[in-house]
This record gives structure tokens, sequence and C-alpha cells, in this order.
């Protein structure tokens, strides 16, 4: 077996991979330079501005939900390289609105933008891992899978920060976005340009023949249905959507946790959200080296109890964190704490475990159906994820309006770790 980083040398590989790379930072940069400037430059009022983040998050969530079945059918029925053009240039428009809504401080465009954003990754999603089996050999397909994700990680990490840098602050207490605003438009100009360098992807002609259905409710009932009926995809996609459940608790309780658990300032935060990106990069590509480049739920359930025991210590040493004194902690004076370090290890524990538990799961979902069916099961897959982290959103909601307080919300985690680890466990019996 060569090493995964060969790929990355090789045109098969290589365009998507910073496509994919490129759209998930221009995502992030987008959203971040948004809500910056909407929540410290635009509004000042606290219940605006939590309306505004519900709104943001309905709209970029929602596409998902509707369009997923259609964009399944349409990257199974067409060349995938004709579509990745096609969604890279819609990318560019959608930035010319963004970008307009970074300039002219209005929320409606900023909003519509974003909606869009979240139709052009409902339609780019099922075709960054349904291309691979046709452009790899199977015994590279887990590698370039784990690239794949740990390059998400990466943009959504610099996408994030750069987001955070541009939007600046006036003299006078507001705040501008002409950086963010030049800054996205230039990121999808590129993604366009290494869009158009993947190679073509055809279907399967001698596939049996399906017929498009253009009814979303009954198109989304029917790919689900049709994926979900089969045990051993079915165990694949309710623990990877378990997986992302549990990070988008984990994602909503970074910045209370830092701020109320630990008395901490946004730079810890962001340190947090480092670590955490930089590990599921790392988990995603030493899962290849542990498992030979074999697609296996091997260590599945050993991945997921450690990120369970991880969650756990984590719990642990934020209950018996001192509370801040009188202003909150910056990064320096936080990690000058005892046992500072060992928060950012246990975070960096669960993401590499997190990473290892979820990217054989992706390329078993690639190699375990026709190449014809790929997409459709990545779409049937993204509306299962989408409705498990809509309803861990909720529960994490309830729990907190009934007195639970964010430290003791991991364990909400930790608990869901648990069943991930027994649904990779019946994944293995009975697959490997």
């Amino acid at each position: 077996m060569q090493d995964s980083a060969h790929l990355l040398r090789t045109r098969r590989f290589l365009p998507i991979f910073a496509t994919q790379f490129l759209g998930a930072f221009n995502d992030n940069l987008f959203r971040t330079s948004m809500v910056m400037l909407v929540i410290y430059g635009i509004y000042r009022n606290p219940q605006q501005e939590a309306t505004f983040s519900a709104i943001a998050g309905g709209l970029f969530i929602l596409p998902f939900f509707l369009l997923s079945a259609l964009a399944g059918q349409w990257a199974d029925e067409r060349d995938k390289a004709q579509i990745v053009r096609i969604v890279k240039t819609a990318e560019i428009l959608i930035m010319i609105v963004g970008a307009a809504g970074l300039l002219l401080h209005n929320v409606p465009l900023l909003l519509l933008a974003l909606c869009a954003m979240g139709v052009h990754s409902t339609f780019f999603g099922p075709i960054k891992y349904a291309i691979l089996p046709q452009h790899l050999r199977d015994d590279e397909v887990l590698a370039g899978t784990g690239l794949v994700e740990a390059g998400t990680y990466i943009g959504i990490l610099g996408g994030t920060l750069l987001g955070g840098i541009l939007v600046l602050q006036n003299p006078d207490g507001s705040f501008h976005a002409e950086w963010a605003a030049a800054a996205v438009l230039l990121v999808a100009v590129v993604g366009w340009i290494t869009g158009r360098q993947v190679p073509p992807a055809p279907p399967d002609r001698n596939a049996p023949p399906f017929r498009f259905d253009w009814h979303i409710v009954r198109a989304s009932i029917r790919l689900v249905s049709a994926t979900l009926h089969i045990p051993r995809l079915f165990l694949a996609i309710i623990a990877i959507s378990f997986f992302w459940a549990m990070g988008a608790v984990l994602a909503a309780q970074f910045p209370p946790l830092v701020k109320n658990a630990l008395g901490a300032d946004q730079t810890v935060a962001t340190l947090f959200l480092a670590t955490f990106s930089i590990g599921v990069a790392v988990g995603s590509v030493a899962i290849n080296r542990l498992l030979g480049g074999k697609v296996s739920a091997r260590y599945s359930p050993m991945s997921a109890l450690l990120m369970g025991l991880f969650v756990l210590d984590l719990f642990r040493r934020v209950k018996g964190w001192p509370p801040a004194a009188d202003s909150l902690r910056d990064l320096g004076d936080f990690l000058a704490m005892p046992n500072s370090w060992m928060i950012v290890i246990d975070l960096l524990g669960v993401a590499i475990a997190g990473g290892m538990f979820v990217v054989p799961l992706y390329a078993f979902l690639t190699t375990s159906v026709p190449k014809a069916e790929t997409a459709r099961t990545i779409a049937a897959n993204n509306i299962v994820n989408s409705g498990l982290m809509v309803a861990a959103t909720l529960v994490l909601t309830a729990a907190i309006a009934t007195g639970v307080s964010v430290a003791d919300s991991l364990l909400i985690v930790a608990a869901g770790s648990m069943v991930a680890a027994w649904l990779g466990w019946k994944l293995h019996l009975a697959c490997d």
C-alpha cells in the first residue's frame, strides 16, 4: 500500500480534493464574516442576534432536507465532473450576492447568499465522495476519503479564522468587510478553476435505468427507504449520523463552554476549534494506515469508545474548573492554569477518534453499492444526518431549558458515543 499522500500528486484526485477544500474554506469564510459583521456591526440587541442566528442556521440546513434527493439523482444520472463545473460557476454568482451583502451591510442579501450556499453544498456533497470510486482503485478509496475529510476540516478551520480576521473595526466602533467581500469572490473563482480540472466521471451506461423523480418529498422518502432497508447500509448511515449529531452538540457548546464553564474568552474558543479541526484531520488520515487501505469497520467501535472516554474526562475536568475572578481569561492565562493542557488533549483525543470512526464508514457507503448508485446513497445519508443533527440540537436546547448546565451537556455526547460504538460493532460483525 502506498502512502495516501501520493494521491495528491495525481490529477484523478488532486482537483476534486482542492475543489472540496476551497468550497469548505469559502463556505466558512463567508459564514464567519457574515456572523461577525451582523452580530458586532449591525445588530446590538441580544434578541435580534439570537433571532438572526436561528434563522441563519435554519436557512443553511433547509436545502439538505429538501434537495438532497434531487442532488443524488442528478449526480448518478449525469457526468459528476460536469456537475462540479456547474456548481462552482453557481458559487461565483452566489458570492457576488454575498459580497454585496457584506459591502452594503444588507442582512436580507446575506441570508439569501447563505441559503444559496446551502443549496450549493447540498448538490456538491454527494459528488465529493461518490466520485472517488470512479477515479481511484479499490485500495485507494479509503485513503482518498480520509484526505477529503481531513481537507474539509482544515478548510473549515482556515475559513473560520480568516473570516474573523477580515471583518475590521473602524475608529468610530462600526465594522467594515471589504476585504472579506473580496476574499469570498477570489476563493470562489479559484474553486471554479480547480473544478474545471476534475477528470470526467460519466454515469455507468450499463446500470439499470432509473426514473428521475422531481417530487421532493416522495423522492426523499423513496431514497431513504431504498437505502435503509439494507441492513449494512442502515447501520453505516445511522452510525455516521450519530457522529454528526454529537459533533453538532459539541460545536454548539464550544462558545458557552469556554465562556461560562472555563471562564475564558474567544481566543480560547478559537484554540478549541483549531484543536478539533486538526484532530479530525489527523484521525482521518491515520485510519488509512491502521487499516492498510482496506475498507473496514474494524476500528469503528474502539474509536467511538475512545471518543466517549475522552468526553467523560473532559467533563470531569470542566466540572472541577475554578471560576474566573473578575474578567475572562485570555489564551495565555488559560494555558497557564493547572490541567489546561489536559483539556486540550481531551478535545484532541475526541477529534482524532472521531476522524478514525467516521472515515471508514463513508468509504464503506461508496464501495458497498454499485457505482451507479453511490451519489444517491450519499444523498440519503445526508438527509438522515441532517435530521439527527437537528434532533440532537433540539435535545440539547430542551436539556439546557430544564436546567442542565453546559458542562453536564457533555454527558449527552458521551452517551451518544456509546450508541455509536454499538452501531459500529454491529456493522463490523455484519460486513468484516
